[in-house]
């Protein structure tokens, strides 16, 4: 670009894409950060249970949105164009999600999310490893710091703590995100709402088939129904629909208020306090993947 050409600005209409886009994926954060205190109300021993009837509730919120949002002919004509690539993204978060539930019942919520916060990161080193991707210093920095500090929190559950089991489950959802992330960056033309249904479909369907039993009690299928439909439904459409208006940095950005706000809303409701190296650690993988999200949205603004 030569001095005297005009740098590139979004237009208002962009700009207020990108605002509408920067509120839902907000949103979307802010929904998903009381999981863990929705999960906490429910004294349902089989964990499969729970992710039978969350599931199937979410399916049903995403389809009646997709329904309201494109009509029946949209809808048909989203499944029928997500493809393989939607296929796979749809597995990823049946993986993810049936994890966060079976984690739940062995670590803690603030051990959860904090290893899910190195997503981005954990990303952009699938990339490399798999497709030559370039990896700036400041990544391979922040990726190096991101580690440690979960080497910090799973050190917790070596000394008897937590439990194992939870932290790698927690680690498995991080990976499958970071493979959906992988999968969205390369199929961007792909909507990805149908994909999501999909995924609960199949968390559904796996599911049933490992749970004990489906009965609950009238107060029990109440929080499920929030859990399923407005929690995980709601959030994912949220998410989905924002996503795509907004830089892949801000999107990661504005994700990290889960982060931060889901152990606080278990503390403050549920009295379970993280222990002291599941702070340390969180306090270095968000100060690792804040520094590398400043730096990359920086980039993308410049650019």
């Amino acid at each position: 670009m030569s001095a005297s050409t005009p740098p590139i600005t979004p237009t208002l209409p962009q700009r207020r894409g990108q605002g509408h886009g920067a509120a839902l994926v907000l949103g979307s954060a802010v929904v998903w950060s009381f999981g863990g205190t929705l999960a906490r109300f429910l004294a349902i021993e089989d964990g499969w249970t729970v992710v039978f009837w969350r599931s199937l509730f979410a399916a049903l919120f995403l389809l009646g949105f997709m329904l309201l949002r494109d009509g029946p002919r949209g809808t048909v004509h989203l499944f029928r164009g997500m493809g393989l690539a939607g296929i796979a993204v749809g597995l990823c978060f049946a993986t993810a999600s049936t994890s966060f539930i079976l984690a739940l019942a062995y670590t803690t919520v603030a051990n959860v999310v904090l290893i899910q916060a190195g997503v981005p990161l954990i990303a952009a080193l699938m990339a490399w490893l798999l497709f030559r991707e370039r990896i700036a210093l400041h990544t391979w920095v922040a990726i190096a710091a991101v580690i440690g500090g979960v080497a910090i929190m799973v050190s917790e559950s070596l000394g008897g703590s937590v439990s194992m089991m939870g932290d790698a489950l927690a680690l498995l959802i991080a990976f499958a995100f970071a493979t959906a992330t992988i999968i969205t960056r390369r199929f961007a033309h792909v909507r990805m709402t149908p994909a999501v249904f999909f995924g609960t479909l199949v968390a559904c369907a796996v599911a049933a088939s490992q749970a004990s039993g489906f009965a609950v009690s009238g107060q029990e299928l109440g929080i499920l129904i929030v859990f399923g439909a407005l929690n995980f439904g709601l959030g994912l459409a949220f998410f989905v629909t924002g996503a795509r208006l907004v830089p892949s940095a801000l999107a990661a950005l504005l994700g990290t208020a889960e982060t931060v706000l889901a152990p606080l809303w278990v503390a403050i409701i549920h009295g379970e306090v993280p222990g002291a190296r599941t702070v340390v650690g969180g306090i270095i993988v968000l100060a690792a993947l804040l520094c590398y999200l400043g730096v990359e949205f920086w980039r993308q603004r410049r650019a």
